[in-house]
């Protein structure tokens, strides 16, 4: 606490400027900007003298109800934050505009998934941050956190946690009511990551503080009533963790997939998947779409690859899609997969990235068309056509969708013994069709783009 007073206050008592937002001051008003001060669970106790010297002297203090119930005889304005966080930055730009000094508080760190991201988004603020709850936690442990993954699903949908936490040794997770530690167990045992133990922390710094251990299968067991509403939970792996954790490498092996039985083969074999991976050119938090997912093959390995974006995967076949799910939860993908006959169920996802179509039932032009007009700009189309018919219509279709192609024929053989010697065995061959949006005249790609018709 004396490194905070130390960096935020010089010894001639006046809050320096080293700890402002990056906004271009205004000296008019600098000395009435907003103070965003971070409490803790212990209220008055966590903060500074000169923090407390700064609400007693202001004239508006701002935060939730909790944190206002720590000053009952505060002499000014309370106003409690309910959501609609543009109306309260417009309130308090109007605030320092009359020059009331104004006081926000927050939770620890404002600035770790609290309110002051936003504020300093918006206007001038002073941000003079407390102890978060993960530092809090992690101290409770007596462990370090730098490795930590920080994660927050307090208010956040929950879906592709299991992917972005894979193989992570230490998780921190920011948790709410409905992702509460009971959720969460269920929800890693669903996807098998049983390396983990928990640590569930507690109204930290508060008169009310608890911390404990635990294993997912008995965590899951129980209620989420059995915890307080303010907690941090902390994955660990267990100390034999390395010895049995998967590793699935890109290109997982086709016969590891959960398929139709007895036609198996209805998978985008691991070699074309891998190109076809590679020419849609996924980013971390790329947005996703595999149309006609069948296995999920696809899907899964995307999800792999962009682990901080999001996966929608339709597939028509009701047999094939529990395959699909089965094999999201065996390989820790957690992809939103649904059954339908797109281009019907395309509206319900966001705007791709990228777009795999490994079979279009019949419907390529018009399902094209809607690929086409959603597709982000940079994004990118990719088609595995096993025929020349569906060849000739995609290349054609795309002309007509002002959108450039790149073809590649892929004739993938594998080694299959023979005695004690060895052939090998010819794959379809498969057309791999990446289309773009067409580049201005003057770009300077490297590549010949091939136009249908030519």
């Amino acid at each position: 606490m004396g490194r905070m007073n130390e960096r935020h206050t010089p010894i001639d008592g006046k809050p320096s400027n080293s700890n402002l937002s990056s906004k271009p001051s205004n000296n008019k008003l600098s000395n009435n900007k907003p103070k965003v001060i971070g409490i803790g669970d212990n209220g008055r106790d966590s903060l500074l003298p000169l923090y407390l010297d700064w609400i007693t002297q202001s004239e508006v203090l701002v935060g939730g109800e909790r944190q206002l119930q720590f000053f009952p005889e505060y002499p000014g304005e309370k106003v409690v934050v309910k959501g609609g966080l543009s109306e309260l930055a417009a309130r308090l730009k109007s605030e320092a505009e009359q020059g009331r000094r104004t006081v926000v508080l927050a939770s620890g760190d404002p600035l770790f998934y609290g309110i002051g991201g936003y504020l300093s988004s918006k206007l001038e603020v002073e941000v003079y941050p407390n102890l978060s709850s993960i530092q809090l936690a992690f101290a409770r442990m007596g462990e370090s956190w730098q490795d930590a993954e920080l994660i927050s699903v307090h208010g956040r949908n929950i879906k592709g946690l299991a992917q972005r936490i894979d193989g992570k040794r230490k998780v921190a997770l920011l948790t709410d009511d409905h992702n509460n530690p009971v959720a969460i167990a269920a929800y890693l045992l669903s996807f098998g990551m049983e390396e983990y133990e928990v640590f569930v922390a507690e109204n930290l710094d508060g008169s009310e503080e608890h911390t404990g251990w635990f294993g997912l299968q008995d965590l899951a067991a129980m209620e989420a009533a059995d915890f307080s509403s303010l907690n941090v939970v902390i994955l660990k792996h267990k100390a034999d963790a390395a010895s049995t954790l998967p590793d699935w490498p890109l290109g997982i092996d086709d016969e590891l997939f959960a398929q139709r039985k007895p036609d198996k083969g209805l998978i985008t074999k691991k070699e074309i998947r891998v190109l076809s991976l590679a020419q849609l050119g996924l980013r971390p938090n790329s947005i996703v779409w595999d149309i006609g997912t069948c296995t999920g093959s696809v899907a899964i390995e995307a999800a792999r690859i962009a682990r901080q974006g999001e996966v929608y995967a339709i597939e028509k076949n009701e047999g094939d899609l529990q395959n699909c799910l089965e094999n999201m939860h065996r390989f820790r993908a957690d992809i939103t997969a649904v059954q339908g006959r797109a281009p019907q169920g395309l509206e319900a996802f966001p705007d791709p990235n990228a777009v795999f179509i490994g079979g279009s039932g019949g419907e390529m032009k018009e399902l094209l068309h809607i690929c086409c007009s959603r597709l982000q700009p940079g994004g990118r189309i990719v088609l595995n056509a096993a025929t020349i018919e569906n060849l000739y219509e995609a290349n054609r279709t795309f002309a007509e969708e002002g959108f450039a192609t790149n073809i590649t024929l892929a004739q993938i053989s594998r080694s299959k013994p023979i005695l004690d010697m060895t052939r090998f065995e010819g794959l379809n061959p498969i057309y791999i069709i990446t289309a773009q949006h067409k580049k201005p005249e003057n770009s300077t790609a490297g590549e010949k783009e091939t136009k249908a018709g030519e």
